[in-house]
């Protein structure tokens, strides 16, 4: 896969990927918006300026970095991006969430969509998927890296805390993941549903690398995850903190837990649009 040096053409990028999520909800009246608006600019800069990739698409992923989505959820930013990236046609966006569509609400390998390696929208698994595949390039002398996004409510579920533990205790240096930090989960704020306390902190204690930066500004996208490449292989895995608003690039969703899995209407979405500048055209 090209790469691109351009900061401002990954800014376009983000501005019509933003564009794609929310006609892509508002066709089919279901899905997540916000956290997809919010981890925009991460998804735009992992494919097009930091991992090496092929759209051409093999499952294993062989000489290549790979990724995987935890927070399934927000699969409106992993589809458009994927088709961005040339991994599948544009045209095939506006079948989100139909029926017989390869765009599931929640991406699954059944559908064999090229980009997708596993099923994800369960919470607290893609972690532990993450570890498997990266000790598996350590066995096979694969270089490349593994890269995992987990939602920040995610932290929640247990599972996530054996695997970090299983991480730093394996020295799976090779693995880089994020958490999408915008304080949001699907019933109210984090720090009232069950607070995560000092994130930074725990992933330490778990002996993990941590570094923070902000996910809606690209300059800090792309200086954090260059310096992920630069922090790891170092006998640590690499977390990243990345401080989002959920629904960025859209004033009235901004912040709001309330858009985390809601449509916008037909007044709403052209609200959004106008807001969202249009860079690549429509699908």
């Amino acid at each position: 896969m090209s790469q691109t040096t351009d900061i401002n053409k990954l800014r376009q990028l983000s501005s019509q990927v933003r564009r794609d999520i929310v006609r892509m909800v508002h066709a089919c009246q279901s899905g997540h918006p916000g956290g997809s608006l919010g981890c925009t600019d991460f998804f735009v800069a992992l494919y097009f300026k930091i991992m090496k990739h092929d759209p051409k698409f093999n499952m294993n992923g062989k000489g290549e970095d790979i990724f995987f989505l935890s927070n399934g959820h927000i699969s409106p930013v992993f589809y458009s991006t994927l088709a961005h990236a040339g991994y599948f046609d544009k045209k095939e966006l506006a079948t989100f969430r139909m029926l017989n569509s390869r765009l599931q609400g929640h991406p699954a390998t059944h559908e064999h969509l090229p980009g997708i390696r596993i099923a994800s929208g369960s919470l607290g698994q893609g972690l532990s998927v993450a570890n498997g595949a990266a000790q598996a390039k350590k066995l096979n002398n694969d270089d490349r890296f593994v890269y995992v996004l987990m939602g920040d409510g995610e932290l929640q579920e247990g599972q996530v805390w054996e695997a970090a533990m299983y991480a730093g205790a394996n020295k799976v240096d090779n693995l880089i993941a994020t958490v999408d930090y915008n304080g949001q989960q699907i019933d109210g704020p984090v720090d009232k549903i069950l607070p995560l306390l000092n994130l930074r902190a725990k992933w330490e204690s778990f002996g993990w690398i941590v570094q923070e930066f902000n996910g809606n500004n690209m300059d800090e996208v792309v200086a954090g995850l260059e310096n992920a490449q630069k922090l790891a292989k170092g006998g640590k895995p690499v977390m990243n903190l990345m401080k989002t608003e959920m629904g960025h690039g859209v004033d009235y969703m901004v912040g709001s837990h309330k858009w985390h899995g809601v449509a916008p209407n037909d007044e709403e979405l052209k609200k959004a649009l106008a807001q969202l500048e249009e860079t690549l055209g429509d699908y």
